[in-house]
């Protein structure tokens, strides 16, 4: 028994499906189960499409990490 597979689409018709992959390893009969996912604001973009469409940061590691620490210590000092 093979492990199912799970793919992000969007239903494009009562009776098609668009997915975001290929699935090039399975060929046989499946089953599909429709479910919707959340999307960011009223636009209908899907979250993890849209954080993968950010442009990439420009901060370092030693930047974040010492704003990290930072924060935390702020953090403690209010408890």
């Amino acid at each position: 028994m093979q492990n199912a597979i799970v793919i992000t689409g969007r239903l494009t018709g009562p009776r098609s499906v668009e997915l975001d992959e290929p699935v090039a390893d399975l060929q046989a009969e499946v089953e599909v189960i429709l479910r919707p996912v959340h999307t960011t604001g009223g636009d209908g973009q899907h979250l993890v499409e849209f954080l993968r469409g950010l442009a990439p940061g420009t901060r370092t590691r030693e930047e974040i990490d010492r704003r990290l620490h930072q924060e935390r210590a702020v953090w403690e000092s209010e408890a």
